[in-house]
Parts: C-alpha cells; structure tokens; sequence
C-alpha cells in the first residue's frame, strides 16, 4: 500500500494569507492588481489533465476573483474562453485571457454592462461566434454593496443588485439555452448568504437564495434535454468584490477570521469544484449546490 509523503501535505489554515489585513477602499468594480495581499487565482498553482479538452465556456466576471480563477482553470484543461467583464476591469480582463492564451487555448474578452438585456443578448451572440459554439456557461458576476440599515438602501442600489444578480443570469441563460447542445452545463456562483444571510448584506443574500433556486429549478426543466445545471456557495473568498465596497473596511481587517480555517478563501481553492461541476465525469451531479466557505455555510 502507498503512503502519502507528509512533504506533499499542506496545512490549509496556514496555506494562504490570514488577517489582519490593511484597509484597502477601492471604487466599485475593483481590481484586483490592486489588492494587498494580491489574490491567488491560480495563476502558478492550477496543473491542468486535459479534463475539458475541446470545449467552449463563457464565464461572466471573469476577469478576477472566482471567475478568473475559473477561465485560468478551465484553460488549462482544454477550454477555450469567453470572459465578460466591465470597461472599467480592463486592466484585469488583460491579464486574464494573456494566461489562456499562453495554454494554446482561444481566448476572448467581451466587455460589457449585464444589467441591460440587450447587451446579454449581445454577450451569447458574440461569445458563440468567436468561440464557434457554447458548451459550458458560468454566470459568476455579481453585485455586492453592505448596507447597514434597509433604511439606508436606496431602491437605485437594490436594482443594480437585483439585475446584476438575477436579472442577468436570467437573460444571459435564456439566450444561450438554443445554443447549448446535450452535454452542455450551465454554473452559478451563489454564496454562504443564501443560507445565513449577514445583516448588511439585505439585498445581495435574497439575490444569492434566488440563484439557488435558479439552479435547482433550471436543473428540473432541463435533464430531460441533457443539460446539467448546479451552483456553487462560496464564503468569504478574497476578491475584488469585497474591497469595493462588499464589506465595510473595518471588516476588510479581520475577513475571514471568524471561518473555522480562521481566513477568507483564495479563488484559486475553488477553481477546481468549477471543473468539476463541467467535467463530463461528473454526468448524474445536476441541481447541486457545492459549498466552500472555509467551515462554515449550509450546502
């Protein structure tokens, strides 16, 4: 029987970057080449095995954070990518398809403002075209503003939140669904806030419970045609999202600390669940939601 070398082990309390951390306000998208410390998405740790090999993705704010981490992964097994990202994350969106290009993938940034239905239309139109086909969908991006009193949320806010969050991935999906052959898959990035939602976060965790709904009701209506939809649930996770704004820069300082691995997640540890749920391996997994909130969370 083989043993594993305690030489190839890791501690994963100590494996990434632990609070605290400096405060660091960004405007809202935020990039990430501007956060201290700077986000692992893989970059230099996701080693691909050709899991994806020929395949076609979009993935939705994919240019940091968890989608970025996901284009980086998913090119590296075989993909080739589609991010959507907005003008202001060019910077970002730059260095991403760099990376999957540099794996001998195709790789295609589409800038854009999902929160308008003509432009999800644009988005499949466009992402079908140059990548000659679609097979894997990941609606990733998502609005997040803390908000410490409903008395304080403007109803401007709760709509950005509320398109961004369930009016694109409603769109987006519906338009590429004619495009998507049986085998397809379709992801969405919930979060921990659809089942213990934080009280600054009113908005953003009813959006999050929507997209588990989403998942699972999509799932329902389309197994009978060969397409698998599930989700994931991350908790704190280290990105953009929560510098500009997602939490309160008092909060930046100790992110993470209260999970049970004592620090928030890097979106190259969930880069791997996004293969996964696209692997035509995992073929019976549909209306899933896959957790990874460091020990805490529900699914």
């Amino acid at each position: 029987m083989s043993e594993t070398s305690n030489s190839t082990l890791q501690n994963p309390i100590s494996k990434y970057p632990q609070p605290p951390f400096n405060k660091q306000p960004q405007q809202v998208p935020g990039l990430a080449l501007k956060m201290d410390p700077q986000p692992d998405h893989g970059e230099k740790t996701y080693k691909g095995a050709g899991r994806l090999a020929g395949r076609k993705a979009l993935i939705t704010g994919g240019d940091s954070g968890i989608g970025r981490a996901a284009a980086i992964a998913y090119a590296r097994e075989g993909a080739d990518v589609a991010i959507n990202y907005l003008p202001e994350e060019q910077a970002d969106a730059d260095e991403v398809i760099a990376l999957i290009e540099a794996e001998g993938r195709k790789g295609y940034g589409i800038p854009g403002d999902i929160t308008h239905e003509a432009f999800c239309q644009e988005l499949i139109a466009q992402a079908v075209e140059k990548l000659g086909g679609l097979d894997i969908l990941v609606n990733n991006a998502g609005h997040q503003q803390a908000v410490d009193s409903l008395l304080d949320l403007s109803s401007e806010g709760f709509d950005a939140t509320i398109k961004t969050n369930i009016y694109a991935p409603f769109w987006i999906t519906k338009a590429a669904l004619p495009h998507l052959p049986a085998g397809s898959v379709i992801i969405a990035t919930s979060s921990v806030q659809a089942y213990d939602p934080s009280e600054n976060l009113f908005d953003y965790a009813q959006t999050k419970a929507a997209n588990v709904a989403f998942v699972k009701s999509l799932a329902k209506q389309l197994g009978p045609k060969g397409i698998r939809v599930n989700g994931v649930a991350p908790g704190p996770v280290w990105t953009p999202l929560q510098v500009s704004g997602g939490q309160p820069q008092d909060k930046i300082e100790e992110f993470g600390k209260t999970t049970p691995l004592g620090r928030p997640g890097q979106p190259a540890e969930l880069a791997s669940i996004y293969v996964q749920l696209a692997d035509p391996n995992a073929s019976y997994s549909t209306g899933q939601i896959y957790g990874a909130a460091g020990g805490s969370g529900h699914p």
